[in-house]
């Protein structure tokens, strides 16, 4: 059943759906699929508690100061106040919040109960077999931006055609190529990376082909998704300080001629970009490229939980490093938030060597020790930390610190808590760091 479908049953809209699934903390796993097909408990939660959902759905589309709220759920007025200053909602004039202040969700933080709630989700997804972890901010902004793809009452209703492009733009090793494979699973399209010789000119069985070929070809398929990395520099705009190589100013060149035909052709092409800065503004005009997600380093949350499921991944039930693990209670959350908490600023890539680089030193001790009660000290961990932190060097920090600004500036209100974490995660290195003449870090690759 698709998210879709229980909204018109129960007469409650999609978006009011996602907002409870974030007020009160659900996992997405235990509640849809990337596809936006609904999980079975999450159907008999709706349909058993639909008085209630409507409740709720009517209050968050009402305005209401900090009083009206602290009247309506029975908590103090300082207390709602704070929780109110923490999120930073919209706010009107005469002083009432916008609709995406929910009584229910605040009333949830101050400990109000609402066990009955969870009394649905007792069978949680393990980690293991997780569409994707954490990232639930991100994947209800991406859904809202692919509502023309998941329903026509856009276009009927309102006139707003599918993008044919979208660039998705964060520092580097943050996830853009696994958050267009998930672009392609949420709106079932297939995806299709355009590597790099596809832009040149090549032989195939003896006769040349070129890009223009390419994409006159991939415009007869149905229902594509064309994934191009290095989107900000193949799109860079020309100018006296900066040369353009010409096979890309072609490629440039090429795309804007056939990009009208991509919605009525069904083909969305993604483009992977560490920046916006420098892309050619002809480029992100209406009609083209006009949607740009951020793609954001993980959080210490999600980087707690990344780290158990890249050390856990692929691993048979009776394998030895799970047996080690076990005995260190390192198969528990608990244990890597420690750990994850000094990764500040970390890539999804520097998560993934870290774990790697310690699989490696538990893997030679135990071909040591020939034994399982292997303790996985500190010392271990920061031998593994040391290994990641090589490619947190100046230049990726300045990037982190380009994309804040650039996120700051386009997506404040939908990633404001998020925007507020990664920046105070930046300014640890400043502090740490000797003072520094120029802004920002220092250029070269020294960490």
């Amino acid at each position: 059943m698709k998210l879709a479908e229980l909204a018109k049953e129960l007469n409650i809209s999609i978006q009011n759906f996602l907002k409870f699934i974030q007020d009160f903390d659900l996992e997405l796993a235990d509640c849809l699929t990337t596809s936006f097909d609904v999980k079975p408990d999450f159907v008999r939660f709706a349909r058993e508690n639909k008085d209630f959902l409507r409740k709720y759905a009517e209050d968050l589309t009402k305005s209401k100061s900090v009083e009206q709220i602290a009247e309506n759920i029975k908590q103090p007025t300082e207390k709602v106040a704070q929780i109110i200053k923490d999120e930073k909602p919209q706010i009107f004039e005469n002083g009432m919040y916008r609709s995406s202040v929910s009584s229910f969700g605040i009333d949830h933080k101050l400990g109000g109960n609402y066990q009955f709630v969870y009394n649905y989700f007792g069978k949680s997804t393990k980690l293991a077999k997780r569409d994707f972890i954490g990232y639930r901010d991100l994947f209800f902004f991406i859904s809202e931006a692919l509502e023309p793809f998941l329903s026509d009452v856009s276009v009927s209703n309102w006139g707003i055609h599918k993008p044919a492009g979208i660039v998705l733009y964060g520092p580097p090793g943050s996830g853009k190529i696994f958050w267009a494979n998930k672009i392609a699973e949420i709106i079932g399209y297939d995806f299709k990376e355009i590597k790099k010789h596809f832009l040149g000119t090549t032989l195939v069985d003896n006769e040349k082909t070129d890009f223009n070929d390419f994409l006159v070809s991939m415009m007869q398929e149905e229902k594509v998704i064309l994934f191009l990395e290095n989107f900000d520099q193949l799109m860079a705009v020309r100018n006296e300080e900066t040369s353009v190589n010409g096979c890309d100013e072609e490629t440039k060149e090429i795309i804007l001629h056939y990009i009208g035909h991509f919605e009525e052709e069904k083909i969305l092409m993604v483009g992977a970009a560490d920046s916006l800065f420098k892309i050619d503004r002809e480029l992100l005009a209406p009609g083209r490229f006009d949607v740009a997600i951020p793609i954001f380093p993980p959080n210490a949350k999600e980087r707690a939980e990344m780290l158990l499921y890249h050390m856990t991944k692929e691993l048979a039930p009776d394998a030895l490093l799970l047996k080690i693990l076990e005995f260190n209670k390192a198969n528990l959350l608990p244990f890597w938030q420690e750990i994850s908490a000094k990764m500040k600023a970390y890539s999804n890539t520097m998560l993934v060597d870290f774990t790697q680089s310690l699989k490696k030193r538990i893997r030679n001790l135990y071909q040591t020790e020939n034994s399982t009660e292997i303790k996985i000290t500190k010392n271990l961990l920061e031998a593994a930390f040391k290994d990641a932190a090589t490619k947190l060097t100046d230049q990726y920090l300045n990037q982190v610190e380009q994309f804040l600004k650039e996120v700051s500036r386009n997506n404040f209100e939908d990633f404001q808590l998020r925007i507020r974490a990664l920046a105070e995660e930046l300014e640890y290195y400043r502090v740490v760091e000797k003072p520094r003449k120029s802004i920002g870090f220092k250029s070269g690759t020294d960490s």
